[in-house]
């Protein structure tokens, strides 16, 4: 077993195991070549800019007439109806969309080293992926990169009451993998779900991805135990908690 004093390590899946803003990147890209027949490109821009903020901004509660989908292609059909000033036209919207996602999923992957690192240490740690998100989006992301056989429990924040940072789903956690707040590690991108969630929780210590290089901002409502630039560098921070 582990001999750094971790039992268990809690990963986040969205820009800390898998590019998801470089797939949505590209998959805006996709959507705006898709777009380019019928628009100038300043419309164009403006279109997927307003679907980006929609998609920033997002409620839903689940519910049997509405699903995720649905409110997506709302999105995309609210944005065209914005900037072009015409009517409804959801067959259009419903054709961006499609591109949108298939094209997002199709580019999720876990890396290879992550991957191995992963397989290593779940050989010495239980391993657990704590995500927040719409029950259906996070699943077929987790389906698409194939990740759910790494892990001893996935749990997606959609799923429960509450999602990171409340303490309630940490406190699921702990008592899905058996283990103590002082047990485990939390480790993600963001400040105020990852690492103020696992902070809140008190759990052994907190790990920033930061992938970017960006400096925490003073209005940050807690600074990480540790600093990373990728997961691949997580086994420097366990060697330092022996």
């Amino acid at each position: 077993m582990c001999s750094d004093g971790v039992k268990a390590i809690f990963f986040d899946l969205d820009n800390t195991l898998i590019d998801t803003a470089g797939a949505n990147r590209t998959a805006i890209q996709k959507v705006q070549e898709l777009l380019g027949t019928r628009f100038g490109q300043e419309d164009i821009g403006s279109i997927c800019e307003r679907f980006r903020v929609k998609l920033l901004q997002e409620s839903y509660e689940p519910s049997e007439d509405v699903t995720i989908d649905d409110v997506r292609v709302t999105h995309w059909e609210e944005a065209i109806q914005e900037v072009a000033g015409k009517g409804p036209d959801r067959t259009l919207a419903a054709e961006c969309y499609s591109m949108w996602k298939s094209t997002r999923l199709q580019l999720l992957a876990i890396p290879g080293p992550v991957r191995a690192l992963l397989e290593d240490l779940r050989e010495t740690h239980k391993l657990l992926l704590l995500t927040n998100g719409v029950a259906q989006t996070q699943r077929e992301k987790i389906e698409a990169v194939r990740c759910e056989g790494l892990f001893h429990a996935v749990v997606v924040g959609g799923e429960h009451a509450e999602e990171k940072p409340a303490s309630s789903i940490f406190c699921h956690c702990f008592q899905l993998l058996g283990v103590g707040p002082r047990d485990c590690m939390m480790v993600g991108d963001s400040l105020n779900t990852d690492i103020l969630g696992g902070a809140n929780a008190g759990v052994r210590a907190t790990v920033w991805v930061n992938g970017d290089g960006r400096t925490a901002p003073p209005e940050a409502p807690v600074r990480p135990d540790y600093t990373i630039a990728t997961v691949l560098e997580l086994p420097t921070v366990l060697a330092a908690l022996h």
